[in-house]
């Protein structure tokens, strides 16, 4: 569990940073704060400060669409014991790997209609884009759960041996492609679990909001 807590470190190392770059890019660009203050001749629209500003809001708000990815990359890497880079690859696949199955599973059960956006009967938020995917909003639990479940794979499979033939893909090479066929796998399965545990969700969200200043 310290070893655990130790790989979170790392992705949320970038949040501070982030965080500061949307923070500022957001406020200095708000039209009513520039009219409020009379900052048009500095932060208006097709200024030098204000184009600077919108990039700095997008950086930061990029980093922040990507957590799930980001979580999975630096906790594979904090939970890997040896060859630390194979581990980041292998979770980056594995993720990929799984949205797209939920992406596709999504679609054959009519989820997902074939422009990409939700079908009318799902429930909203339910389903997001993740890195052009259309899949379950999972969140950063997402990438957690690919950073893990890789980083065990590659502690286990890093070293394996196989037959003469098919030794080049033996060792740490053969992490990428145990983890592809596994969360191909986890993606189908998730397609199942996920509903249950946002539907968790959303009840305690509910029972909060409506529980008063107790709530």
């Amino acid at each position: 569990l310290q070893r655990m807590g130790r790989s979170f470190m790392l992705p949320i190392a970038v949040l501070p940073a982030a965080g500061i770059l949307l923070g500022i890019g957001s406020s200095l660009t708000n039209e009513a704060m520039i009219k409020t203050y009379h900052l048009g001749a500095i932060l208006g629209d097709g200024t030098l400060l204000h184009i600077l500003l919108v990039i700095m809001n997008k950086v930061g708000s990029a980093i922040f669409d990507n957590l799930p990815l980001i979580f999975a990359v630096g906790v594979a890497i904090g939970m890997a014991k040896r060859e630390k880079e194979t581990a980041a690859l292998s979770a980056m696949i594995a993720f990929f790997v799984m949205n797209v199955s939920i992406s596709g599973v999504l679609e054959i059960t009519g989820k997902i209609l074939e422009d990409g956006s939700p079908a009318p009967d799902v429930l909203s938020g339910t389903i997001t884009s993740v890195c052009g995917i259309s899949t379950l909003q999972m969140g950063v639990f997402g990438g957690i759960l690919v950073g893990l479940g890789v980083a065990a794979l590659h502690n286990r499979f890093g070293k394996i041996s196989l037959p003469s033939a098919l030794s080049f893909f033996g060792g740490s090479r053969f992490v990428p492609i145990l983890s592809t066929v596994v969360y191909l796998f986890v993606g189908i399965l998730m397609y199942f679990i996920w509903p249950v545990i946002q539907n968790g969700i959303y009840a305690l969200g509910g029972l909060v909001t409506s529980s008063g200043y107790a709530g």
